[in-house]
């Protein structure tokens, strides 16, 4: 069980590592943009505007989970350069196409599509656009039903999405545990050997829940902005991007995380293996932006 405990935070510690790193934006997230063409938040900011010289425009888009552009048509087209996250595309007429981050789209002159973020995560891209044929063609918005419209997946797929969504949900609930402070409920669901891992410190689960209940971190508020997991046989590694207003010493701190959680199923039970907090450089979101924070009160 320590063997396998070692072996899975080094794995995650891999994989946050390598999310802190990409945290970090070329460019200024811009402004929240007011045009009456998108569902959600999206952030603009203009890279470049079409001359005589060079006649396309160069623009940054940042969506909020959920967030997406109305169908539309480039008359000369566009290039999408995926650089954060994960987003669908969709023309008309064909299925829809999940997008990641070094992914490169391009839109066809005089095609209908939309492109947004997906659900649990964040989306960006620049976008290359020739003007020569004309300004951006809006149509209607897109539907929930086209929104929420995906393939059918394999059986295999089926049963991993499933305990994809099994962990979400716990991870969630663990949350409002921690804020509300059940010590029974958490008891139950770390494993005998867990690790907590804290900007300050580690230590087992005996101290993490005399922590809890004694009110040395009142972990208040968790915001998850992004979730996503991965499932390794009887193991799953969750990575939640939140921020987290928590107080500390009877004092109140909000900072933002990407948080680790190893979760090892034992006797078809999920418990949670470790909790590692890893602080991350972007700016907090909590106080700007509380339309579109998940609030786990």
């Amino acid at each position: 069980m320590k063997r396998l405990l070692l072996f899975t935070m080094a794995l995650s510690a891999a994989l946050f590592t390598k999310v802190v790193a990409q945290e970090a934006s070329i460019f200024p997230k811009g402004e929240i943009s007011t045009a009456d063409n998108h569902t959600g938040t999206v952030w603009l900011e203009e890279l470049n505007k079409p001359d005589s010289t060079f006649s396309f425009s160069l623009a940054q888009a940042t969506f909020a989970p959920g967030a997406k552009l109305d169908w539309h048509i480039h008359p000369a087209g566009q290039f999408l350069l995926i650089t954060e996250g994960t987003g669908y595309y969709q023309e008309k007429g064909k299925p829809i196409q999940t997008v990641h981050k070094g992914d490169v789209i391009k839109c066809l002159p005089g095609i209908a599509h939309w492109h947004g973020a997906t659900p649990e995560s964040s989306f960006a891209y620049i976008g290359a656009t020739p003007t020569e044929k004309g300004k951006t063609i809006w149509l209607e918005r897109v539907t929930d039903k086209e929104y929420n419209a995906q393939q059918q997946p394999s059986a295999s797929a089926m049963g991993n999405t499933d305990a994809e969504q099994e962990i979400k949900n716990l991870s969630r609930e663990k949350w409002r545990w921690m804020a509300e402070k059940k010590v029974d409920t958490l008891d139950a669901l770390f494993h005998e050997n867990a690790v907590f891992v804290h900007m300050g410190g580690s230590w087992g689960k005996k101290q993490e829940l005399n922590v809890i209940k004694g009110g040395g971190i009142w972990y208040k508020k968790a915001g998850v902005y992004s979730t996503s997991v991965n499932i390794f046989g009887n193991t799953a590694i969750l990575l939640n991007d939140i921020d987290l207003l928590a107080v500390v010493g009877g004092n109140e701190v909000t900072h933002a995380f990407m948080v680790t959680e190893v979760y090892i199923k034992e006797n078809g039970k999920w418990k949670m293996g470790s909790l590692t907090f890893s602080q991350l450089l972007r700016p907090v979101k909590m106080n700007n932006n509380n339309n579109n924070l998940q609030q786990q009160r």
